[in-house]
């Protein structure tokens, strides 16, 4: 080594000098190089590891290399070595760069951090300083609705005493329109979210905000360990994804959502095969985080992700590996990045722009094939009002654009666009993939992309599916109000459910043995949830009892099993109406149009006359009750007159709703009480 040194010292010193800055750069640069491309785990691992060595096994060389140079005096050679070791120092910084770009870009799809909001809101006409009752939803674990509520009552030292507590959103926001409460705790984008209400279409003009408190939180949406599934991308899994409608560009805020589209898609890398499962906003299911209460399948958004999730695996029996969060008006900048997307368009629409503007920024389409920009695909995507099938259509064109978005980024060549589409994304999308899950894309992506090079051929197939169903406009107790739902039919949505298990690979397809074609008839691709669809009973609703005998509400409930409650209304009560006969029915306890399955008992208020009132004392058919003697209710039993009509009424209980007889007497509806809400 002494010897080593003695010779180096003979050396020229600039030369020796210039060596051992470039070797260090160069280990330098190398390190920083290793360590960047360590993180792209399951990307061309032999490629990486190789490419690695041989770099290391240069360093090696340009050590001994250099260091003989320099005491053989053969400079020109340590000059162009060490050019090249520069060359690729500057290589790997460069190379280094942009994995870590492009790893921080992918870090940041996946939110680690929210900042969530919840405001105090009132009615415009309600004095903030005469305040005796707000709501407050009672689920503890909900961030914008409960937790971050308990710091505005402590900043605005509310009274505890005045503060109720809801299981519902939408119960608590018609308590505010009806007065009953004076203010209410809710997300800070409340307007969109409940805006698609009836009762709340103009809430954003209704409401003001008293107070507001803001904090930065890990996100709540990510999911427990249990939950997070250990799918890799290399087998069969599912992804829901979820379109959030929000004012805003970008999706780093907010735990609620409006959930109006709700897309479950599964994807086989070995057959490089896809099924999407749009979900019509209104269908009506049990909503997994309010106990199975039913209500339409949106609502459930508003409780936040994992309620979204955990109520879609109900309905379909198959799990959710991983969900995919898409702000809309990040659609506008995924798709400029692409250059545009080719969809074929099947109507002429006017839509708003994503500012939720019209004017002179309303977005018009015509049909036909043809390359749709950002704001023309977000306005097909959007656009509901006019199409023939309203939401259902919407869904259809919402699975178009994600069909040509996925085949136009096939074509992406350009670093630039690259980063471009990285931006968009990383901005207006969340999930609970790991960033390392995010990258093993790369070689699914890779398998798609060869696949269609070699056979010229769309790099994945996609398998679309239509669920078929009624539509049943039933009342709705959250809002005091008729709502319109989407009834699903069952054997529909099995049909659904079959293809997807069958492309993740849970049951064995059923092989067609047979089939018939005409040469005549062009070949249209079969949907799956309208090909062997059974007929389904539509369900049953309560009727409007008002101005019906007695006789006949005691058949109907005798029929369907609900108990019977008679509130016998005489004279000197409120309700009582000398105009009335005997035995008819002038208020219910249930609403009408709920759903009859719903409903275990139902009480009636029924005129009864003195029986000394000969001018009033009119009788209803044969009504051989036995009743209290005091005027009030009683739980009657159906007379065999009854009981015959009631054999009658239970025979004909189809899709058909009967029609209560004709009374004979003045229609006139008489006046309610409060509580009695008649549609």
């Amino acid at each position: 080594m002494k010897v080593l040194f003695k010779k180096l010292g003979k050396c020229n010193k600039g030369l020796l000098i210039t060596f051992i800055l470039s070797f260090l750069i160069y280990l330098a640069s190398l390190i920083f190089f290793t360590i960047n491309i360590l993180k792209l785990a399951q990307i061309e691992t032999v490629i990486r590891i190789v490419a690695l060595s041989i770099f290391y096994l240069l360093l090696l060389g340009y050590l001994i290399g250099g260091l003989l140079t320099l005491i053989t005096k053969r400079t020109k050679t340590l000059i162009v070595c060490t050019i090249i070791v520069l060359l690729f120092s500057g290589v790997f910084c460069f190379a280094s760069y942009y994995i870590d770009k492009t790893i921080n870009k992918i870090d940041n799809i996946s939110k680690e951090y929210v900042t969530y909001t919840s405001n105090l809101i009132t009615l415009k006409d309600t004095d903030e300083n005469d305040i005796d009752s707000i709501g407050i939803i009672s689920d503890t674990d909900d961030v914008e609705g409960f937790i971050l509520a308990q710091e505005i009552i402590k900043e605005e030292n509310i009274d505890e005493d005045i503060i109720k507590e809801y299981d519902d959103y939408y119960e608590m926001l018609t308590a505010l329109y009806a007065k009953e409460l004076d203010a209410v705790f809710v997300t800070s984008n409340y307007s969109v979210i409940f805006s698609s209400e009836e009762l709340f279409a103009n809430i954003k003009e209704d409401t003001k905000v008293i107070a507001e408190y803001s904090k930065k939180m890990e996100n709540k949406d990510k999911l427990t360990a249990d939950d997070v599934s250990s799918k890799k991308l290399t087998e069969p899994f599912t992804i829901l994804l979820l379109g959030v409608d929000s004012e805003k560009d970008g999706l780093n805020a907010n735990q609620a959502f409006n959930g109006d589209t709700l897309m479950m898609i599964t994807f086989n890398p070995n057959t490089m095969n896809a099924t999407m499962f749009s979900i019509p906003r209104d269908t009506y299911v049990p909503i997994a985080c309010r106990n199975g209460a039913e209500n339409k399948i949106n609502s459930s958004a508003a409780s936040g992700t994992k309620c979204v999730i955990d109520t879609v695996e109900d309905l379909t029996d198959i799990d959710i590996d991983y969900y995919v969060k898409v702000n809309f008006k990040g659609v506008v900048d995924l798709v400029e990045a692409l250059g545009g997307i080719e969809v074929d368009v099947p109507i002429s629409f006017c839509e708003q722009d994503s500012n939720r503007l019209f004017g002179s920024n309303t977005i018009c389409l015509e049909p036909g094939l043809q390359t749709l920009n950002g704001e023309e695909a977000l306005a097909f995507s959007r656009h509901r009002k006019t199409l023939p099938r309203g939401d259902f259509q919407r869904v259809e064109h919402q699975q178009m654009v994600v069909e040509g978005i996925a085949k136009k980024a096939k074509n992406v060549r350009s670093v630039n666009d690259f980063y471009s589409i990285l931006d968009a994304i990383s901005k207006n999308i969340d999930t609970n993939m790991t960033t390392q899950k995010m990258l093993s894309f790369y070689n699914v992506f890779k398998k798609m992309l060869t696949t269609s090079l070699q056979n010229n051929t769309d790099f994945i197939t996609i398998d679309h599916t239509y669920l078929t169903g009624s539509d049943l406009t039933m009342y709705n107790p959250s809002t005091r109000m008729n709502m319109y739902t989407f009834q699903y039919n069952r054997s529909s949505l099995k049909e659904i459910v079959d293809l997807m298990k069958v492309n993740l690979e849970l049951q064995e397809p059923e092989h067609i043995k047979t089939f018939n074609f005409s040469i005549n008839e062009e070949y249209e691709q079969k949907v799956a949830g309208n090909q062997n669809v059974q007929a389904e009973a539509t369900e049953e609703l309560l009727p409007d009892f008002t101005n019906s005998t007695i006789g006949y509400v005691q058949s109907w409930a005798n029929a369907r099993n609900i108990s019977l409650r008679i509130n016998y209304i005489e004279q000197g009560d409120p309700k009582y109406n000398k105009n009335k006969a005997n035995g008819i029915v002038v208020g219910q306890n249930v609403n009408a149009r709920t759903l009859v399955s719903n409903i275990k008992s139902l009480t009636v208020d029924v005129i009864r006359h003195d029986e000394n009132d000969d001018e009033t004392n009119i009788n209803i058919g044969s009504q051989k009750s036995s009743t209290k003697t005091d005027n009030q209710s009683s739980t009657t039993t159906p007379s065999a007159d009854d009981d015959e009509q009631s054999s009658s009424s239970s025979s004909n209980d189809t899709d058909e709703e009967e029609t209560p007889p004709s009374t004979g007497e003045d229609e006139e509806t008489p006046e309610l009480p409060p509580n009695i809400s008649l549609d």
